[in-house]
Parts: structure tokens; sequence; C-alpha cells
């Protein structure tokens, strides 16, 4: 194999879009002792860093036998053009890139072909590519999936170049194909033709053209319904959901918003135009009424890209009230029905139709992982339209419709009537009597398909007894990392629990100390890759047919690229290796990013991968040289069968050393691989490639090469998607024993052969080779070079910005500066003037004091004189009242002396009452009342007159002590609140000075 070619890719099937997982020679167009020895080459600068490298690791199955001659079709056919080869593209209709793959491929493509163009004239038709001698077809390309086409700018070399974009794998890959032509003027005629073939269509046939003889069934129109449900992926798109293939029934999430997705294709006879959908129906159940059907809600309707069929698109709430038996979890092993209905009105029917499709679906919990399905996501039925032509005298006009529906019915339906009529077929036709199994399962089953990377279920289920045994040895194992337990290997063979692959795999690799790791791994994702672009491409394709990595842009894509791409900047001699992606991608399933990237260093460097991609592939030849000589001593009938078809071992094991078996079978068998990987080394690659062989040995002694080749690529794959399969598999895997010591002695010979060949190489094919060799590492090294000149320029870039922002910010800060001075100047004259207010107020505040004190003492001699006051007023008012009643007590003791008078007052000073006196004496007592009453009048006067003055005298004291509180209250007033306020004032502007000063 020659080292500088790194896709080879074996005549038609290259132009037919076959695609060959890694560096092979060229794949012979048939089988033979001695395979044919044209060989297409398209060069490229490296496996690394390849533009070119396109392999997309879903292989498509070649139908490029050996052609006949085209049959004749209205179409322009073009000589004089080579064709240069064709590359992968994520951007199908992107001029930029197109213009990009054109260049690349016309200055790198050493072995041209030369080809006729033969170009339809209608849109139905289809480009050819036609051998110049003898007119064979070598390719074709049908109209509808051609989606771009370009040619080169005038005035560069690219302008006698134009190439178009066609999608392969039912719109899953894109390529572009690009021709050189001889005559540059032939480009644009080229171009008006395909722009033609975009336009016309096949109703605008001649008219001479003879319509197709009527069938009995002429009156019968066969259209294909399928029916894709999508759920809101929290992401902001929606998303189709899985379908269980066992049960065929779809897994939905309650409480999440849907979209019913419905497409309707006609499959036989005259094309009826559908002019609208004017309703969109769901129920939960089947056979359900008219009545019972929910109208949802229309988003759109529209053809689809090849303009075949039509899509509707309606929203779903499950939430309302009507959908409740679809919105609640389904109990396990169990499944319910739900039907949905599209009318449609089509243009020449007098009536609209309806399509109805009853499916089984079941609602999960919101906490399961629904993986990606084992079958295709819609459900797919067929329906027969029987129409009747309606009579002239029917028909309101002529413009009017055409048809009239005589009876509709589904695939299924006749099934059941069919079964229902033939009671000895119920046996064999009993599932078509429940849920027809959609046609595409069946045809996953046997079509040339291979199987998508990333497909199975792996159940994290286990039995107690083998978790029980796995916790003792983690556990004794934890207390001692540097050794192994002794029973490790052992359960390994058997396999390590789903549960505990994370933990498990770092504890092989030897990551359970890393911390150095991953804190490289956070510094290596923030820097660039020059292989930025490699590695998305591959992103893209890796695990299509797994839910964590199925969307672009998703959590699972993004942590895929931050690891391909620490790896590439981390081992700068190897980069990002294709291929690389899937392993990652098998750890990012069991641990975190940073933890995947360290098992992911490990293995490459410790276990040998990051050798098989060193010194042109030639570790990589070594191991299919000794997977050869392990053939010829345990399988020696399928060795031999091997060598007298030219099958060489890296025509099919490329893929399975450079990923680890990760790119193409089921994820189980995946998983115990790296098991073993990882406890045993790479050797085990040996074990599972020669079980492989052993087990598909005899259906491989039945096959011719290019037989051969599609086996090992769709059979073999999915012969292992059952689990069961897939433990007999590695069980016999664990059971050979390969020495290492035979290996070392298979390689060995090895390098004895190569010598002994470069030995014998003739000078000039030698030097040629090595011409070649310095080629490759010169454009490599001119690479580096031209990356680290972009490097150095944008680093230099980066510095003078960065060196204008630093000016910038000075001068700006400069300018803050200038005006923080003036700022410190006004704030200091500020502060001398607050300062001499300060004194001021502290003179003032002084003065306000010694006023006070003074009003203090003021009134405290008045308080004292007023205290003096009171108490002379008390002394005389006491000495008055003693004088009162040492008066009182005077007249008393003359009254009681006086014999009249006692008579007249009793003890305490009152009149008794007296007998009549008798006439003689009424005038001289008379007398002496008249005269007591004056004097008591009198005593009463100034007893009055005293006690007038004694509450003047009360008065004047209350008044004063009122006087006296006001004067204390202002006294005491003035101190808390004037001073103090005045105080604090003071306090708090030499404080702020003191503080702008600093």
């Amino acid at each position: 194999m020659d080292p500088s070619v790194t896709e080879l890719v074996g005549g038609p099937d290259h132009l037919g879009g076959a695609d060959h997982g890694y560096p092979t020679t060229a794949v012979p167009p048939r089988s033979g002792p001695k395979p044919p020895k044209l060989e297409i080459m398209l060069p490229v600068q490296g496996a690394q860093e390849s533009e070119l490298n396109e392999r997309s690791y879903r292989d498509e199955p070649s139908d490029l036998s050996p052609r006949t001659p085209v049959p004749d079709e209205d179409s322009v056919v073009f000589s004089k053009l080579t064709y240069l080869g064709c590359a992968s593209v994520n951007a199908p209709r992107s001029e930029v890139e197109a213009l990009r793959m054109v260049s690349i491929l016309r200055s790198q493509c050493q072995m041209p072909l030369d080809v006729n163009l033969s170009v339809p004239g209608v849109s139905e038709g289809t480009v050819r590519l036609l051998d110049p001698q003898t007119s064979t077809e070598i390719a074709n390309y049908p109209i509808y999936k051609i989606l771009f086409c370009v040619r080169g700018h005038d005035g560069t070399q690219e302008s006698d170049c134009f190439a178009f974009t066609a999608s392969h794998y039912n719109s899953e890959i894109f390529r572009i194909h690009v021709f050189r032509c001889e005559i540059q003027e032939a480009v644009s005629r080229i171009l008006y033709s395909f722009a033609t073939a975009f336009r016309r269509s096949a109703n605008k046939a001649p008219l001479a053209a003879k319509a197709p003889p009527l069938t009995p069934d002429s009156d019968v129109f066969t259209f294909t319904v399928s029916l894709e449900i999508k759920e809101d992926d929290g992401k902001g798109t929606f998303s189709a959901v899985s379908k269980d293939k066992d049960r065929q029934s779809f897994k939905l999430r309650p409480g999440m918003d849907k979209k019913i997705v419905i497409y309707v294709q006609q499959t036989s006879n005259k094309e009826l135009a559908i002019e609208r959908c004017f309703g969109l129906l769901l129920s939960p159940g089947k056979n359900v009424k008219n009545s019972d059907m929910h109208l949802l809600d229309l988003e759109s309707m529209g053809k689809s890209s090849d303009g075949k069929s039509y899509i509707i698109t309606g929203s779903w709430n499950p939430n309302t009230p009507q959908f409740q038996a679809v919105n609640e979890e389904t109990p396990k092993d169990k499944f319910m029905y739900m039907t949905t209905a599209v009318d449609l009105v089509i243009t020449e029917v007098e009536e609209p139709v309806r399509f109805l499709l009853e499916t089984r679906v079941r609602v999960c919990s919101p906490n399961d992982r629904l993986f990606w399905p084992f079958s295709k996501r819609s459900y797919t039925e067929t329906f027969y339209l029987k129409l009747r032509p309606m009579e002239n005298k029917e028909r309101k006009s002529n413009s009017d419709t055409l048809y009239e529906v005589v009876n509709l019915e589904s695939e299924t339906e006749r099934e059941r009537r069919k079964t229902t009529a033939s009671p000895g077929v119920l046996s064999s036709g009993s599932h078509g009597s429940t849920v027809p199994s959609p046609p595409e399962d069946d045809e996953e089953e046997d079509n040339d398909e291979p199987l998508l990377s990333g497909s199975g279920d792996v159940s994290k289920e286990c039995g107690e007894k083998i978790l029980e045994t796995w916790g003792d040895l983690l556990s004794k194992w934890h207390l001692n990392l540097a050794v192994r337990p002794k029973q490790l290997p052992a359960l390994v063979r058997s396999g390590v629990p789903e549960a505990l692959r994370g933990e498990v795999w770092q504890l092989l690799a030897g990551c359970h100390n890393n911390d150095h790791l991953v804190e490289e791994y956070r510094t290596l994702i923030t820097k660039e890759s020059p292989q930025d672009s490699a590695i998305t491409r591959d992103i893209n394709r890796t695990f299509p047919a797994h839910d964590y990595f199925k969307d672009t842009g998703g959590d699972g894509q993004d942590s895929l690229y931050k690891i391909c791409k620490a790896y590439s900047v981390y081992d700068e001699e190897i980069g990002y290796c294709q291929g690389q992606s899937f392993l990652a991608a098998v750890l990012l399933l069991h641990m975190p990013e940073e933890q995947a990237f360290s098992v992911l260093v490990k293995i490459m460097f410790e276990y040998g991968l990051r050798e098989l991609f060193k010194q042109n592939f030639e570790d990589l030849h070594c191991k299919f040289f000794q997977l050869e000589r392990l053939m010829q001593e345990c399988i020696p009938d399928l060795y031999a069968h091997f060598l007298n078809l030219g099958l060489e071992a890296h025509m099919y094991a490329s893929q399975w050393f450079l990923t680890l078996f990760t790119a193409k079978f089921p994820l189980y068998m995946v998983f115990h691989i790296i098991d073993l990987l990882l406890c045993e080394g790479i050797s085990v690659i040996f074990n599972v490639a020669l079980a492989l062989l052993k087990t598909s040995k005899d259906d491989l002694l039945q096959t011719d090469f290019e037989g051969a080749l599609k086996f090992f690529r769709v059979p073999v794959p999915k012969r292992y998607r059952s689990e069961e399969n897939a433990k007999k598999l590695m069980e016999l895997a664990c059971g050979m024993k390969i020495s290492q010591k035979k290996l070392k002695k298979y390689e060995k010979e090895y390098h004895t052969i190569r010598e002994q060949q470069e030995q014998q190489e003739a000078p000039i094919e030698r030097y040629e080779r090595e011409n070649r060799r310095l080629q490759e590492a010169n454009m490599r090294l001119e690479q580096e070079n031209d990356d680290l000149a972009h490097e150095l320029v944008s680093s230099k870039i980066a510095l003078r910005k960065d060196l204008d922002n630093a000016e910038e910010k000075a001068d700006a800060l400069n300018k803050e500066l200038l005006i923080t001075k003036q700022k410190l100047v006004e704030s200091e004259d500020e502060k001398r003037r607050l300062e001499e207010e300060s004194a001021q107020l502290k003179e003032m505040c002084r003065r306000e004091l010694d006023k006070s004190e003074s009003e203090i003492k003021k009134n405290g001699s008045i308080i004292g004189e007023y205290k003096q006051i009171c108490s002379q007023l008390s002394e005389r008012l006491e000495k008055q009242q003693t004088a009162n009643r040492g008066e009182l007590e005077k007249i008393r003791m003359k009254v009681e002396g006086c014999e009249k008078c006692s008579i007249l007052f009793s003890k305490e000073g009152r009149l008794k009452v007296l007998s009549a006196p008798k006439e003689g004496s009424e005038e001289d007592t008379d007398e002496e009342k008249e005269a007591l009453k004056n004097q008591l009048r009198e005593m009463e006067l100034e007893l009055a007159q005293t006690k007038l003055q004694l509450v003047e005298a009360e008065c004047k004291i209350q008044d004063l002590e009122h006087h006296l509180g006001l004067a204390l209250n202002e006294v005491q007033a003035a101190k808390k609140t004037w001073f103090n306020r005045t105080l604090s004032s003071i306090k708090t502007v030499t404080g702020a000075q003191g503080k702008e000063s600093v």
C-alpha cells in the first residue's frame, strides 16, 4: 500500500459514492484470482489533516456492478470532460465551500478519469457518467438528488471546472462531484443544461408521446401515508420520538408538547394534485367515531425537497383533557392505540379524502432514557383509492371534478379481509390482523444499508449477586489502587455491569488520580486547533443513532468536540485522528468529559493505539500482517479463500483496528470490547477479529470479492444487534489464546519481509516512494509553516490591538488623573473653608454656652428668691393661723367665762336654741346679740381675708414653680438639641475633610 495515499477508491465504486473506511488499496470491481489493476486515487495531504479524507463510516452498498449501455432518453451528452473526484460537504448549497473543494480537488488530483456526461432534459431524468469508449454507464445521479451547481470564477485556475452536489443515503450525506472541461467555453453550456433540467417537468413531454396502456386497476390510485411524531426536546426544537421495534409502538413522554407530521405520496396511476389539507385530527384508541376525533392546529403544508410527497404538520398539546389517556404513564409491558386522520382536498376528486392511521403508543416515565430506536421512526401505511370517472351530465362544468370516490381501503384492511376470508392462513397472517408492521422494518433487516454507529440499547439492569461480587472487588481495589485484584480478569471477560463501567474503566486505565490531566484539559479547550474543520466534520457523523449525539450543537456533540479538540492540541505529533471521535463518544457515555479525556489519553499513549497512526501507518500494516498469519494458523481454509480472491486484511479490518470496533458495531458489543481492551491490552483486537472471522466463515466462503466486502460492511455488524449473539461472540473471543510471543514473532517476520522488499525494490521506485514521502512531509511542514505564519501574524495583530487598547486606556487614565487632581485642589479649598466655618461655629457655641450658663445662674437666683418668699409666706401664714387660733381661744374663754354668753354658745362655738326670754330682759338680750353678731362678722371677715391671702400665696408658689420648670426644660433642651446637633455637624465636617485629604 502506498503510504502517501490515504483514500484510494477503486473504479466506479468511488464515482457511485461508496466510501472506504481507512487507508486501503484500490478495491477491484469484480471477483477473481487477480483483480484488475485499474485504480483511481485521490491523493491528500495526510491521514490526520486531510481536507478530502471523507471517510463517512456509513459505507454505502455498491450497486455499480458492470454496467450496460445507457438506454435512449431525452438528454444532452458532453464529451472531453475529466472527472477529478468527489468529497463530502456539510453545507451542500454553500458556494464558498463548493468552490473551495473544487480548488482542492483540481490542484491535488493525480489520476483524473476521462468521462462523458449525459444531462437529461427533464427534472425526472438522471445525470449519467459514461465511459468515452463504450458509452457504458459508470455512475448515475437522479436530478431530484442534485442540490446545487457551481463553476469556477473567471480569471482563476478553476475557470474550466464545474461541480454539483448530490445527496446520498436518503439525504443523510452530501457529496460534491468535480469535473474539468477541455474546452472552457463548454462549462456555461453544461450549466445551462442543468438549469433546463431543473425547470422542465415531465408533464411537458411532447404531445406525440403515447399514454401508457390502461390496466384493469387503472381506476385505483395508490398512496403511501407515513406518520411521524415529534416531541419538544427542551432546546427549542422538536425531535422525532423513538419507536419500539418489537411492538411497533411510539414511545412518548407525558406533558411534552408534540407535533404530528404526515407524509403523503402517490405511488401509482395518474398523478393527482392535492390542493389543501383542511383537517388534521387525533384521538386516543382505535375504531373511534368521527365525533370522537379532535382537531389539531395545522401549522404547515408543503412539498418535500424532491417534490414527490406532501408534508402536513400540526401541533398537539397533550395536556388538554381530551388527550388525557395518551398523557399518562403506560404500565410496563403494555401499550395503547392512537388514531390519526388527515382530510385532504384533491383537485380532481369531488369529495374530500380521509386517510386514517391507527398506531400503537406507549407513554414512558419522564425519567426513562429513550435510546435511539431499533427501527425507523415513522409508521407507514399504504392506501388504495378507487375512483370512478363522472359522467358529463353529472358535472356542473368542464372544469369541475372528474372523479368520485368509490372506495378507500388500507393495506391493513385488505390483509384483515383476506385473513377473515381464508381461516387457513390465520397462523401466518396473525400479525396483519392487529397492527401492521411497517414495510421499512422488513427492509431494514435485509437491505444493504449499513448499521448506523451508536445503535443498540444497553440495559443497566444486573443480577444482585454480580453487583455484590463487583462491589466487594471494588472495595478491596480502592484499598490498594496500584495492584489489580486477582479475580478482575475473569469478571471483566464476562462484561462489566453497565452501571459500574465509568468507575471501572477509570481504574483500569489508571486515571484514579488524574488531577493534572483534568486541569490541563480545562486549559487545552481554550486553545485553537489546526484540525478544527476535520473535527467538526467528523462530530456530525459520530454515533448518529444515539440520542445524546444526534442533535447538531447539542450537549453530546459539544462535549465530543471539546475532547477531540483538546487531544489534537495535547498530542501535537499525531493530533486528531479520524475515528478517534468514536472512542471518545463511547467514553463520554460513561463519565464526565474531563475524565473521558484522561482515559482517552491513556488509551492512545499506553495501550498502543497511537502507534497505529505513526510512521505512515507502518504499525497498522504490521497488525494486518499478524492478523493474516493468525488466520493462516487458525482458519486456513478462509485464509486460502481470501488469498484466491485477492482480499487482504487492510481491505476489511482497517476500521476494526483504528476505531477499536466502535464505529459500526452495536453498543453492547462495543462496550464489552472496551472492557477487555482496558484490562488485557490492544491484543484483544486480534481475539475479536478472529472470532468474527470464525463465526462468519461459512458465509464468507460462499462470497466473491465484492460479496465479501459487502458482507463485512453490512451483515456482520447487524448480526450482533442481538445481545445473545454478541455474548456468544465475546465468549469465543475470550476463549482464544493468542500469546504475545507469537505476535512478536509475526512482527519480526513482517519487518524482515519489509526490509527484503526495500532491498529488492528498484532504485527509481524507492526514490519515487521516498520522494512522495518527502513531498508529504514538505506539504505538512509547509502547512505547519503557514499555520505558524498565520498564528504569528494573528499574534502581531492581536498584540498591536492590545497595545492600541493599552494606549487608549493610558490616555483615559491620564485624563482621569488630571480630573482627580483638580478635584483634590477643590477639596482642599473646601476643607479650609469648612475649617473656618467650624472655628466660627465653635466660637458661637462658646458664646451661646456662656450665655446659657449666665441665664441658668440668673434663673437659679430667681428660684432661690422664690423659695425664700414662699418660705416667708408660709411662716407668716403659720404665725397668722397661730394668732387666729389664740384669739379664738381667748374669745371662747371669754364666752365661757360670761354667764350670758355661755348660755348662748356651746363649747364648739355654735349658738344654742334658748327658750323664750322674759319680756323684761328682751331688749338687753337683743343688744347683746347684735354686738356679738357684729363681732362674729368681723372675725369671719378677718378669717376670710387670711384664707384669701393664703390662696394667693399658693397661687404665686404654683406660678413660680411652673416658670421654674419651663426654665429648666429650656436649658435641658438647649443642651440636648441645638448644642449637640452643632457639635455633631462640626465632627462630620471635620471627619469628611480628613478622608479627602487622605
